[in-house]
């Protein structure tokens, strides 16, 4: 079945278990061998770098007449859950997930969350085995096909939060990871975000980039007085 995955992203491994790693959830881990560690949250932590960058140095290149501000929104188009969960979905990721009991049962194969990190794992396994080109082969063949030029779907409210605090010299802006609960299939995520040492924003989400994204425009009405 493995061997179907590789053809479909169009990638021979040559360290199979990389790919193995990169679908493993942490409830399959925790589950067979009580550590998250050999889950694919470390994979996803890199692949989440490398898909920016190589995002970023594309978006550079091709649009010259375009200001940061438009690339940053255009990037986060690019990169979001959902963008990576239908990617995932085409390529039929979800079928080849190790899961746990629970999110198996709760529909774990067809959640976005999962499919888009489950993306960015398997980005960093191709990286690791192939070095970057095989990378940035990946990246090109699935996620450089659609490219959002003057309608943005995915609000960026962490990079709206920056560039409004900006406008004053010597800010700071501190992301901070408050709490989680709920079972793996159910996990809520707690930041708070904080400007100069004082809290101007808490939010709640799926992911930990979800709950930022949530605490930065919760922020931003703080700043601005407006909704969103």
């Amino acid at each position: 079945m493995i061997k179907d995955l590789e053809e479909a992203i169009g990638y021979r491994f040559r360290n199979i278990s990389l790919l193995q790693n990169a679908l493993t959830h942490s409830s399959y881990a925790n589950e067979h061998w009580h550590n998250s560690l050999l889950s694919n949250e470390r994979l996803e932590f890199l692949g989440d770098s490398i898909l920016g960058m190589v995002v970023a140095e594309y978006l550079y290149r091709s649009f010259p007449d375009r200001p940061e501000g438009e690339l940053t929104r255009m990037r986060a188009d690019m990169v979001c859950e959902k963008t990576l969960a239908g990617v995932a979905n085409t390529l039929r990721l979800g079928d080849h997930l190790l899961l746990g009991k629970g999110e198996e049962r709760f529909g774990g194969r067809t959640r976005d969350s999962i499919l888009a990190d489950a993306m960015e794992s398997v980005i960093a396994a191709c990286f690791l085995d192939g070095g970057m080109e095989a990378a940035r082969r990946f990246i090109r063949s699935f996620i450089l096909v659609e490219v959002p030029v003057t309608e943005f779907h995915n609000a960026d409210y962490k990079t709206e939060l920056q560039e409004l605090v900006q406008q004053k010299k010597n800010q700071s802006l501190v992301y901070t990871l408050t709490g989680e609960s709920g079972p793996d299939h159910e996990k809520v995520f707690s930041v708070e975000v904080a400007l100069n040492g004082s809290v101007i924003g808490v939010g709640q989400g799926s992911s930990k980039k979800r709950a930022e994204q949530d605490a930065a425009r919760a922020a931003i009405r703080t700043l601005t007085g407006k909704e969103d």
